[in-house]
């Protein structure tokens, strides 16, 4: 076997390493150890927050619902267990912005639906 000096590939790691860590703050920007550490770290920590942020939506459009539905004398509850008896079909999401956006337009689907 001949023998392989892994020099310029080590550098090309160290350098896409470094190159990624730009912007980290002390050694984590600097040292290569620290540095392959903090990407490991904040891979980790990214594909955790994707999967927190779709809860921490659901959270706001209930909270904004509830506020909503508080001014007209119901709660969030009640409210859906209307929506599913009555096979109603649009989403939290849809709901949020109705009584965020359009207050008015939301009102009246309350009525409607509690009728």
């Amino acid at each position: 076997m001949s023998r392989v000096k892994k020099g310029v590939n080590a550098l090309k790691t160290r350098r896409n390493i470094l190159k990624q860590v730009k912007g980290y703050r002390f050694g984590r920007s600097t040292k290569e150890r620290a540095a392959y550490e903090a990407l490991a770290h904040a891979g980790t920590y990214s594909f955790a927050h994707r999967k927190d942020k779709k809860n921490d939506f659901r959270k706001l459009w209930i909270l904004r619902m509830n506020a909503a539905l508080r001014e007209q004398g119901l709660t969030y509850s009640k409210f859906i267990g209307v929506l599913h008896k009555k096979n109603i079909e649009l989403d939290r999401k849809i709901l949020s912005f109705l009584a965020k956006d359009n207050p008015e337009t939301f009102k009246r689907f309350v009525v409607s639906v509690t009728k």
